[in-house]
């Protein structure tokens, strides 16, 4: 995938000035959380695609929404995410990590990495992230939760703890973020004359339909093992989630090609 033109790249700029700036004005994010978003998304949109921006966009209102859904219940549980729910810059960077290593192999022009491969990593990382945040954010609020390990009994907020309200979540946001996806990154794209960044057949988009659960399963196991031991905390456990979604994405395309 060639860099951006500058037409492009002062497009990105602008895109992602405002939406750093609204997400910090809504409280979304902290300044250091603005700053990392800042820059993640100068370097997807420059070195991936703007397209992609969107897509950032998308998961960055879901989650918003996510998160102040019945937040003064979560807060009153002790178990909101900041003080107002807002994410800082650790946090930022773990979920952007995958999504702009994809970029930036992409634009590297290595050729075992097509643009419309990078397209679907990209979404399928995306999809991890989404379907945890859904997954934490309501799912916190079941109160039979069970440790995904050995499905005992937890208390709600538990590192690892599952339960039916947050997989349905989390199998709601893996298809909404798969189907949003295909809607910018192919249907509207291919339409106006952009570059399409997703492949023509519309079964793909199973890929990052299922890589968002499974991603978020991995996730969670992770939570209930190593990081309830200590040996990583909750932003290590989301960059390896998404990351490990990212590839079992690119290893799928492998298989399937």
């Amino acid at each position: 995938m060639p860099i951006a033109t500058i037409e492009s790249a002062v497009l990105t700029f602008s895109l992602c000035l405002a939406l750093s700036s609204l997400a910090y004005y809504k409280q979304v994010l902290t300044k250091g959380g603005t700053v990392a978003a800042f820059v993640i998304g100068m370097i997807i949109g420059i070195a991936g695609d703007v397209t992609w921006l969107f897509l950032l966009l998308f998961f960055l209102l879901s989650s918003f929404a996510a998160t102040k859904y019945r937040f003064a219940l979560k807060e009153a549980m002790g178990v909101q995410e900041g003080k107002k729910g807002e994410r800082g810059a650790m946090n930022v960077l773990a979920n952007g990590f995958a999504p702009t290593a994809v970029a930036l192999l992409s634009t590297l022009n290595l050729g075992f990495v097509p643009v419309t491969w990078a397209g679907l990593a990209f979404l399928s990382a995306l999809a991890v992230a989404g379907a945890d945040t859904l997954a934490s954010e309501i799912g916190v609020l079941s109160d039979k939760a069970r440790l995904i390990t050995t499905f005992k009994r937890v208390k709600a907020g538990t590192d690892g703890g599952i339960s039916v309200l947050g997989e349905v979540c989390a199998i709601g946001a893996s298809l909404y973020t798969a189907l949003f996806g295909w809607l910018i990154l192919y249907f509207l794209s291919s339409r106006v004359g952009l570059t399409v960044t997703l492949p023509p057949e519309s079964w793909f988009l199973l890929i990052p339909a299922v890589v968002g659960f499974l991603g978020c399963q991995i996730d969670s196991v992770l939570g209930a093992t190593v990081e309830r031991r200590g040996w990583i905390h909750k932003k290590g456990v989301n960059l390896v989630a998404t990351s490990t979604g990212a590839l079992i994405a690119y290893l799928l395309l492998l298989w399937l090609a």
